[in-house]
């Protein structure tokens, strides 16, 4: 099967696959060869996927995820392979967010501060587990 990871700017990822993994916003879920045309909402997480005995992770901001006719597609605002992601700065933001959310100050924004969280939390665990 084949799988798409598209943002607004360019093509993240363009390859066949054996497994896709990912997380909609009605929870995680995973698609083999063969699967039911299947759609879903995406939250923030990540997506895996497995070509022979590698994997591979990517990090999906939103977006939408459409299995069928073996070919899965991923639109997303924003996405990025483990691999090309700098920990270092993603750490710094991580620590940001938590910042940010221990304040209690009523001029900080919550729900923007809980979604950088999310989003930061997501980049370091892509950089992590990239050639399991």
């Amino acid at each position: 099967m084949h799988l798409k990871i598209i943002t607004h700017e360019r093509v993240v990822f363009d390859e066949d696959v054996d497994e896709i993994y990912s997380k909609g916003v009605d929870g995680e879920f995973g698609i083999l060869k063969g699967h039911v045309p299947f759609m879903s909402a995406l939250d923030i997480g990540i997506t895996k996927v497995v070509q022979g005995d590698k994997s591979r992770l990517f990090t999906t901001m939103g977006g939408v995820f459409q299995f069928k006719d073996e070919e899965g597609l991923i639109l997303t605002q924003c996405a990025e392979c483990g691999d090309e992601i700098d920990a270092v700065r993603a750490e710094k933001a991580l620590e940001r967010a938590k910042a940010r959310l221990a304040e209690h100050d009523a001029k900080v924004d919550a729900k923007r501060a809980e979604a950088a969280l999310a989003r930061a939390m997501v980049r370091l665990k892509a950089t992590m587990n990239n050639e399991k």
